[in-house]
């Protein structure tokens, strides 16, 4: 099994900038894929930004495009989010998951999932 921890959120004013993280550990050399996401209206859980495990391909949401960055760090088992320009409408719990398939924009396609960090966002 894989266990997933995220830390790094916080109150922020708008404009400003958190950087969350999401260690991983268990059995992280089933891991392909790292993924974000956070719950909005008329959604249980809504695509942020996702990572290959393996290679350098990432995907954003049109949402944060620009203003967010996903990376990773293969020695640290460990993903993060970059989150520069915040807005109010950011403001939510992110979640970090993991998939031992192929990289996705789908919730359900992601089989390990962390407790999530509250991100706020103040006008």
């Amino acid at each position: 099994q894989v266990q997933l921890v995220e830390s790094g959120g916080g109150l922020v004013r708008a404009g400003g900038s958190l950087r969350l993280s999401c260690a991983a550990s268990g059995r992280t050399a089933s891991v392909y894929a790292r993924c974000w996401f956070r719950p909005s209206p008329g959604k249980e859980r809504e695509f942020v930004a996702a990572i290959h495990w393996s290679g350098d391909s990432t995907y954003y949401a049109d949402s944060v495009k620009g203003r967010f960055t996903i990376s990773r760090d293969n020695a640290k088992n460990t993903v993060y989010l970059q989150m520069n320009s915040l807005k109010p409408e950011d403001t939510a719990d992110y979640y970090c998951a993991a998939s031992r398939r192929g990289l996705s924009d789908k919730a359900i396609l992601y089989d390990y999932w962390g407790q999530g960090t509250q991100v706020t966002v103040s006008s």
